[in-house]
């Protein structure tokens, strides 16, 4: 399946086709130098297959999770460019989950004010979400994501073959983000969780139509609201905890997808709702944090992009496939911390 997203002043063109990975050429020219930025984590396998498509193309490793999200690491990304020559024709391709995505693509919208930038996600988190919409961000003093960009990717490569040799947890955290797409806009997507979350794996029949449900809803929103200005600002269901959440835990102890799990289950306030989410989460093995911190991720929430003022715009599903956004004062949100059922 192949589909575009369509922008003010870009759009990305997204494929989605088992083995794409192995012929990139085939769907675009690329007339320029290649860097394939990816994480130590990533099979050297896969790696080669895609660097030896490319004449003289550059390695560019860095470590797996969230720490690789800093000034460090962007600004020896940025030196390698440089001293390699690269110019704003070539190519950076991110090869791996949310995080490289987030990185590589940040690097490509500022290195000479913005190169060219393809994605080969890894990840079902990347392949779900972050691979389409064009946010891209590096964390700075444990706050998730504050500093970034909007920059779309050229071309987004999705194949579920690569999504064979995720490790358990990693295949369920991604899905999280399917689910929440699931509430706020497809309740047939929804549907696919509540009845077959307990049998879904990277080969389950059920994958591909998860990923292209999720990607065309968020193309519907990105391309009404491409700067979430208003209408995007649903796609932040569970968001607000659960990135309070990751800096209560040093960005570290739970992957990005749980805390937004726990996140959604903590906000709804519908009590069908927040069952079926428990259940559906509890089938994939996704963790429940108990009673965080409140007084801590409130600090959190006030450093969030989202907040100003004093107040935060949240996230509220009363019906599943319909989502609204509540303007919330920050201190009002220690309420929602550890409820659970």
């Amino acid at each position: 399946m192949e589909f575009t997203v369509k922008l003010t002043d870009a759009q990305s063109r997204v494929i989605i086709e088992k083995g794409c990975h192995t012929h990139l050429k085939d769907y675009m020219d690329f007339n320029g130098r290649v860097m394939v930025v990816t994480d130590d984590n990533i099979p050297d396998s896969l790696k080669e297959t895609v660097l030896n498509q490319f004449d003289g193309a550059i390695l560019a490793e860095v470590p797996q999770g969230e720490k690789a999200k800093s000034f460090e690491i962007y600004g020896d990304l940025l030196a390698n460019l440089l001293e390699n020559g690269f110019s704003r024709k070539d190519f950076i391709i991110a090869l791996g989950g949310g995080v490289v995505g987030d990185l590589a693509g940040f690097v490509a919208s500022t290195y000479k004010r913005g190169c060219r930038f393809v994605s080969i996600p890894t990840s079902t988190l990347a392949q779900i979400d972050s691979s389409i919409g064009g946010k891209v961000a590096i964390n700075m003093n444990g706050i998730k994501n504050c500093v970034g960009n909007f920059y779309h990717p050229e071309t987004v490569f999705v194949d579920t073959d690569t999504l064979k040799t995720l490790e358990t947890r990693h295949f369920y955290n991604g899905l999280a983000e399917a689910v929440k797409a699931g509430c706020i806009g497809d309740a047939q997507l929804f549907d696919i969780f509540k009845n077959h979350a307990h049998e879904l794996a990277a080969d389950s029949p059920y994958l591909e139509e998860i990923i292209t449900r999720s990607l065309l809803f968020k193309r519907s929103v990105v391309q009404q609201d491409e700067k979430e200005q208003n209408l995007r600002k649903i796609l932040n269901f569970g968001h607000t905890i659960g990135h309070a959440i990751e800096s209560l835990y040093n960005l570290k102890d739970y992957y990005h997808g749980e805390c937004v799990a726990n996140g959604m289950i903590m906000i709804t306030e519908d009590k069908q709702i927040k069952k079926d989410l428990t259940d559906i989460f509890a089938k994939m093995h996704i963790p429940f944090v108990k009673e965080p911190d409140a007084d801590k991720c409130i600090g959190f929430i006030k450093n969030d992009k989202k907040a100003a003022g004093g107040t935060v715009d949240i996230v509220k599903v009363d019906r599943i496939g319909q989502a609204y956004i509540e303007k919330t004062a920050i201190e009002e949100m220690k309420k929602y911390f550890g409820r659970q059922l």
